[in-house]
C-alpha cells in the first residue's frame, strides 16, 4: 500500500526522525490558512507547495514550487490542487491532483552549505537482509545515479538478528562526508528511520532527499513509503492512510471482489489460477505475438459466480481482443472450472472476443468435453503449445 508524502513523514515523526513540517490543504483557502499556521509555529517565511499523489517526479510536472508570500501560496495552490499531474512516473494521462502539503522552507541561509542526500531502507531479495541504500547525489533520480556514477551509490546490509548496529549507522555518515553535529544528527536520523522502517512493516522507505541544513540538523525533505499489505491486520490503523483515488478502478474493483488483479498494458486478458502459473501464461502469450492485458488469479475456488466476475473485470478493458484461461486442476477440479466458465458465459450473454480455454489436471478430459459440447463460441485446449497457437490464430 502506498502512501502520500505527508503520510509518510507522519509515521517518519513519531519514530524521532526528523521531518520537513507542513500541512496538508485542499484547496487555496485552505493552503493560505495552512501557510499562516505554519509560519506561526515554525517562523518560515517562504512555503513549498506540493501535490499529493502517489508518483515520484513531481517537481519536473510542476507539481512542487516555491511561495514567497500568501498570495502566491494562494495562487500555486490553486494551480496544482485539481490539476492532471504528468510525471516521469505516471501514464501519459498523468494524476489528478486532489489536494497539497503546504510545508516550511528548510532550505534557510546559516553557517554552513545546505546539501542533500538518498537514503532509502528496502528488502535485498538476493540476500533476504534488509539493506539501507545510501548516496552523496540526493534530489536525482537515484536510477540515473546507479547508471552513470554508481561508485555514488553505497550499502549497509542489517542482520535481522541485530538490527541496526551503531557502527553502521556511523559509517553511512562517514561514508556521506559528514562531521561534527552533523555526523552526530545523521546516525541518529539513519537508526531512527530503520527502526520505522521495521516498526511499520514497510517494503520501502525512500527519502530523497535527506537535507543537511545550512545550521547542521538532518531533516527528510520528502517520504516515499510503501507498507507491506500482508502487515495490515497489525496495523488497522494504516487502513485508514489508503487513498483509492490513486489507485487503478479496475484493481480496486477486482480486489473488493477477492481477485488478485494487476492492470497492464497489453491485447489479451488472462484469467489463471495461481501466481506462478498466471506468469507462465504471460510469458506464452509473448511468445504467441500478443501482449498480457493483465494479471489474474482466481485462486482455488474458480467456480461459476468467480469466474463471471473475472470476465466482467477483464472485459473492462477496452483493448482486450483475446482471454486466455489457463487452470491447472490440483485441488479444483477442472469440470467445475469447465462449467463454471459455460454458465458465466451464458449469464453474460454474447462475450464480443475471442476465449480460448486450457485445463490440465484432475478431470481434463471431461472438462475438454464439455468446452466442446457447450455450443459457445469457446476453443479448448490441453497443452500449453496448442493455446499458444490459438492465442496466435485470433490475434492474426
Amino acid at each position: 500500500m502506498n502512501l502520500h508524502e505527508y503520510q509518510g513523514k507522519d509515521i517518519l515523526s513519531s519514530f524521532g526522525v526528523r521531518i520537513q513540517r507542513g500541512i496538508v490543504a485542499k484547496n487555496a483557502n485552505e493552503a493560505v490558512a495552512a501557510a499562516k499556521q505554519l509560519t506561526a509555529e515554525t517562523g518560515t517565511g517562504w512555503h513549498v507547495i506540493k501535490a499529493q499523489v502517489h508518483a515520484g517526479g513531481r517537481g519536473k510536472g510542476g507539481g512542487v514550487k516555491l511561495a514567497k508570500n500568501l498570495k502566491e501560496v494562494e495562487e500555486i495552490a490553486g494551480q496544482i490542487i485539481g490539476m492532471q499531474l504528468v510525471t516521469p512516473q505516471t501514464s501519459a494521462e498523468g494524476k489528478k491532483v486532489h489536494q497539497v502539503l503546504v510545508a516550511e522552507d528548510v532550505y534557510y541561509p546559516g553557517e554552513t552549505e545546505t546539501s542533500e542526500f538518498y537514503v532509502s531502507v528496502l528488502l535485498n531479495r538476493g540476500t533476504g537482509r534488509n539493506m539501507i541504500m545510501y548516496s552523496t547525489e540526493g534530489g536525482m533520480d537515484i536510477e540515473t545515479v546507479a547508471e552513470e556514477t554508481p561508485h555514488l551509490i553505497f550499502t549497509e546490509e542489517i542482520d535481522p538478528a541485530t538490527g541496526i548496529l551503531p557502527f553502521q549507522a556511523r559509517r553511512v555518515a562517514f561514508n556521506l562526508g559528514l562531521e561534527g553535529t552533523a555526523f552526530k544528527e545523521m546516525t541518529k536520523f539513519v537508526t531512527n528511520l530503520y527502526t520505522a522502517y521495521v516498526k511499520s512493516d514497510a517494503s520501502l522507505f525512500e527519502i530523497n532527499p535527506v537535507l543537511k541544513t545550512s545550521d547542521n540538523k538532518i531533516m527528510a525533505v520528502d517520504a516515499k513509503v510503501t507498507i507491506d499489505d500482508n502487515s495490515l491486520f497489525r496495523h488497522k490503523d494504516y487502513l485508514d492512510l489508503r487513498d483509492l483515488r490513486e489507485e487503478s478502478a479496475i484493481e480496486v474493483e477486482a480486489g473488493a471482489l477477492g481477485l488478485n488483479y494487476v492492470d497492464l498494458d497489453g491485447n489479451v486478458g488472462c484469467m489463471v489460477n495461481g501466481a506462478g502459473l498466471a506468469m507462465a501464461t504471460m510469458d506464452l502469450i509473448k511468445q504467441a505475438g500478443g501482449e498480457p492485458a493483465n494479471f489474474l488469479d482466481v485462486g482455488g475456488t474458480a467456480d461459476a459466480a468467480r469466474v463471471e466476475a473475472a470476465f466482467r473485470i477483464i472485459l473492462k478493458d477496452p483493448a482486450v481482443k483475446a482471454i486466455l484461461i489457463n487452470i491447472f486442476g490440483g485441488i479444483v477440479r477442472c469440470d467445475r472450472v469447465a462449467q463454471g466458465v459455460i454458465d458465466a458465459y451464458k449469464n453474460m450473454g454474447n462475450i464480443e472476443v475471442p476465449i480460448i480455454v486450457r485445463l490440465q489436471g484432475t478431470n481434463a478430459d471431461i472438462a475438454k468435453k464439455l468446452i466442446d459440447d457447450s455450443g459457445l463460441d469457446v476453443m479448448s485446449a490441453t497443452e500449453f503449445q496448442e493455446a499458444a497457437d490459438k492465442v496466435q490464430a485470433v490475434l492474426a
